[in-house]
Order: structure tokens, then sequence, then C-alpha cells
């Protein structure tokens, strides 16, 4: 029921960064949880990082922490997540993600999504 675009992948040096952006088509739900996946070739889907719609909270994979910053803004019905010191690790499609719920610290499960993006390509060279 929310479409979901990703945009701002692309080919990247190891150590810069880089910006996702996901717009929801409407406003989101002050009950909505936005958030991003990654799921790297041959890998499984993974939690990177959420932020709750209305308070602003957030959680993030060990993975990223001190690396990604999620954000969101109301004006534009967008989440962000800003990626710095990439690596070669880092490299994958990225899902911005819905769950429609109370937020709920910790890590997502990707069977608890309720909307999905298309994803944005991320690649790291090193």
């Amino acid at each position: 029921q929310v479409p979901l675009v990703e945009s701002g992948g692309g080919l990247v040096q190891a150590g810069d960064s880089l910006r996702l952006s996901c717009a929801a088509s409407g406003r989101p739900s002050s009950r909505y949880s936005l958030g991003w996946f990654r799921q790297a070739p041959g890998k499984e889907r993974e939690f990177v990082a959420a932020i709750s719609w209305a308070g602003a909270r957030t959680s993030y994979a060990d993975s990223v922490k001190g690396r990604f910053t999620i954000s969101r803004d109301h004006a534009k019905n967008t989440v962000y997540l800003q990626m710095n010191s990439l690596n070669a690790e880092d490299t994958a499609s990225y899902y911005c993600a819905v769950v429609n719920g109370p937020w709920r610290d910790g890590t997502w499960s990707v069977y608890g999504v309720d909307y999905w993006g298309k994803g944005a390509l991320v690649t790291v060279s090193s």
C-alpha cells in the first residue's frame, strides 16, 4: 500500500560516502517505522538501520554503527541513509522497508516488513 522509491546508489571507492534516499508516496503514518536492509550477492537480506517516523528513534546493525546514519524528513516524506567510510563489504542492494506498528528497538526481521522498495545498488570498489 505504501510505494517506496530508493535513489542515490552508485559506484564509489572504499572510504567514500554515499547518501541513499527513500521517498514514500504520501505521508507515512506516525505509527510506521522505516528502515533499510541490504542484500549482497549470494547472501541473505540483512537489517541495516531503522527509524521511527514520529519520534526519530533509531536502531542500527552492529556492522554499520558509527558509519551509517539514518534520518527522515517529514516535509519530503523521505528517509535517508548516510553511509560513510564505505568498504567492499558494504556492496549490496539496499532496500527501503516499512513496518506498520509501534517502535521496537533492535534488529528487524525481513519477515516482519510490511512494504519493500525495489532496491538501490551500492558498489564499493577496494
